[in-house]
């Protein structure tokens, strides 16, 4: 580190064919919603918006009385669930929590607006659709057809109003409000409501898990299911105080939730309830909803960006209070790679602060060095220093370096067995000195989720920058082969000095070699360095130690 405060769609044709389950048809029997509690929970909005002007929205409130949301991921885990995109009607883009911003379609002028989203199963792309049909991807999610490049004679007389995602990310279904199903890529076509009398119109799709079928719901709380959707009862024919705008299915897909614009929630099959705002007066009406990966909760999104958490969904932020230039229409839940709180603070320490010298807790992480400042050197207090960490959610660095000439780590490795060929060498090195590290942190009962290599101008580089780019992606690889997530510590002018214009695309730690309110604004983007985007920045105060800030992701 840094002298002490580290300076640093295939189209399927689609059949009019009759449902496979009760419906909401005009005239066909419904089942009555389950019995409903309502508890409410309004969380406070903290706003990291990628669109901002003008709207009309109030901040939602400040949260009830709640169990403590944890700081962090558990210990050892680089990702998990808790964090989301919302989607606005003019294609804008919000993310909290981690997960990309893969682009938007804010700004550009539409053909219709936006209704909804749908995220890949990697969390690394996204649909966003419109009202005409248009599909919009960005990501790693495919194009593979749309309605709105369907012949007129073939595209619904009614809205598209949602849009679903196959297990595999490699197909979709747009659905019309008329019921009509479009399949594309490899998404099956199992049947529609084109052509049949509906008593309300549909307003979203649901995709069973495996992809072998689909839900329809209706704005009656009328459900309608197709292939393996199995049905577990619906609010069509009760009597609803709103209209119902969405529905979420369980992980292993039995059952489901609907949402009304009042957040009432209904619950059916194995879906628990756990809670709503029913019944309670809010800024502006829900649209959508999403649970969490393991079922064990829920999100609730208002169209002004507010953003409602019930069980064990985490707040990652939201859009209320934003002014937004188009009301948020859909949200899309993905998986995080961050697993540091945003705005939590924490330390790193290494071998300077070896035998003793360690800041006394709180805190909500911290980093602690496996090295003894150079690559394949041991911090002799690592064990030590490892347990002192887990009072926070604990990550690992390691020190990075050039090879020495005629270092053994360099002459073989998964590069080959090098010879003269200093690109080789570099690699070579780079993986090993890695996997010592992590071999090394194992016998000393230390492990965690995430790793950060050190690259800095205060230990010896190559001139050649290309060798020293492919040293660090030599290490960046050893650590992907223990499933770890992986980073660098370094500053922008430092990085480019060693490695030119190699870009990893990892997450960063900035140093700032200064102050908290220095830290908090090296989080910006133009402070990123190799294209990555910045999860931590580092700073000093009067503690003496090296402080870390955890940036927001939005």
């Amino acid at each position: 580190m840094l002298a002490r405060c580290h300076q640093l769609a295939r189209l399927a044709v689609v059949l009019l064919m009759p449902p496979v389950s009760r419906t909401s048809l005009l005239g066909a029997p419904r089942l009555a919603m389950a019995a409903l509690t309502t508890i409410v929970l309004v969380v406070a909005p903290v706003v990291a918006a990628s669109l901002t002007t003008p709207a009309s929205a109030a901040p939602s409130a400040a949260p009830a009385a709640t169990a403590a949301r944890p700081a962090l991921a558990a210990p050892g885990a680089p990702s998990g669930p808790g964090a989301y995109w919302l989607v606005a009607s003019d294609g804008g883009i919000f993310t909290y929590g981690g997960v990309p911003f893969e682009g938007s379609a804010g700004g550009r002028p539409l053909a219709a607006p936006m209704v909804g989203m749908a995220a890949t199963p990697d969390s690394l792309g996204y649909w966003l659709v419109g009202a005409d049909g248009g599909l919009f991807t960005y990501g790693d999610a495919i194009s593979a057809g749309s309605v709105a490049s369907l012949p007129a004679a073939a595209r619904p007389t009614a809205p598209v109003v949602g849009v679903a995602a196959t297990a595999t990310g490699r197909g979709y279904w747009e659905v019309a409000a008329n019921g009509s199903v479009y399949a594309f890529g490899d998404a099956r076509f199992f049947g529609s409501l084109g052509g049949r009398k509906l008593a309300a119109p549909i307003v979203g799709v649901a995709s069973t898990p495996d992809g072998g079928g689909y839900w329809l719901v209706a704005s009656d709380g009328g459900i309608f299911t197709f292939g393996d959707a199995g049905y577990f009862g619906s609010a069509g024919g009760v009597v609803l105080a709103k209209p119902v705008v969405a529905m979420a299915p369980t992980p292993d897909g039995g059952g489901y939730w609907l949402v009304a614009t009042d957040g009432g929630i209904f619950a059916y099959g194995n879906a628990p309830f756990y809670g709503s705002t029913g019944g309670v007066r809010l800024n502006q009406p829900i649209l959508g909803m999403a649970p969490t990966n393991g079922g064990g909760g829920y999100w609730l999104v208002a169209s002004d960006g507010g953003i409602f958490t019930f069980g064990n969904a985490p707040f990652r932020g939201s859009a209320g209070g934003v002014r937004l230039v188009r009301p948020i229409v859909g949200m899309a839940v993905g998986r995080s790679l961050d697993p540091y709180l945003p705005g939590s603070t924490g330390y790193d320490i290494s071998w300077p602060q070896c035998p003793t010298s360690v800041p006394a807790p709180p805190f909500a992480f911290d980093v602690v060095g496996v090295n003894d400042g150079r690559a394949l050197t041991h911090n002799p207090c690592l064990s030590a220093q490892q347990q002192w960490g887990r009072g926070g959610f604990i990550s690992l660095y390691i020190n990075l370096n050039a090879p020495p000439p005629n270092d053994p780590a360099a002459l073989s490795g998964p590069a080959g067995t090098c010879g003269s060929d200093t690109g080789c060498l570099a690699y070579n090195y780079g993986f090993n000195a890695a996997r010592d590290a992590y071999n090394y942190a194992t016998s000393q009962g230390a492990a965690a989720g995430v790793w950060w290599i050190d690259v800095e101008t205060a230990n010896t580089w190559d001139t050649n920058q290309f060798n020293n780019g492919r040293t660090i992606q030599g290490a960046l690889d050893a650590l992907a082969t223990t499933g770890a997530l992986a980073g660098i510590y370094s500053t922008p002018h430092q990085f480019g000095q060693i490695a030119g214009s190699y870009s990893p695309g990892v997450p960063n730690w900035v140093a700032t070699g200064s102050d908290f309110p220095t830290a908090v604004a090296f989080c910006d983007p133009s402070h990123a360095f190799g294209g990555g985007r910045i999860f931590l920045t580092q700073y000093g105060d009067s503690t003496g130690f090296d402080r870390d800030y955890a940036c927001p992701q939005g």
